[in-house]
C-alpha cells in the first residue's frame, strides 16, 4: 500500500491522527496533516483505510 495526501484538501479535523497514529500526524500551526508514512506495515493497512474513508476533504489516497 502506498499512500498520498493532498494537503490543500484537508480541513485539519484530525481523523486520521486519531485512527492511524503511526501514518499520519498534524502541523502544530494549523493542524494540516502530515504523513509519516508513505509505505506503512501490513499491520497498519487496516487502519489507513478507515482514515481515508472517514476523512470529511478525501484527501487521502491510497494505491494498493
Amino acid at each position: 500500500m502506498r499512500v498520498e495526501v493532498d494537503i490543500p484538501k484537508c480541513v485539519a479535523s484530525g481523523q486520521c491522527t486519531l485512527l492511524a497514529p503511526d501514518v499520519f500526524d498534524q502541523q502544530d500551526e494549523d493542524g494540516m496533516v502530515i504523513l509519516l508514512e508513505e509505505n506503512p506495515p501490513a499491520e497498519q493497512h487496516e487502519a489507513v483505510r478507515e482514515s481515508a474513508t472517514v476523512c470529511p476533504a478525501a484527501a487521502i489516497r491510497l494505491l494498493e
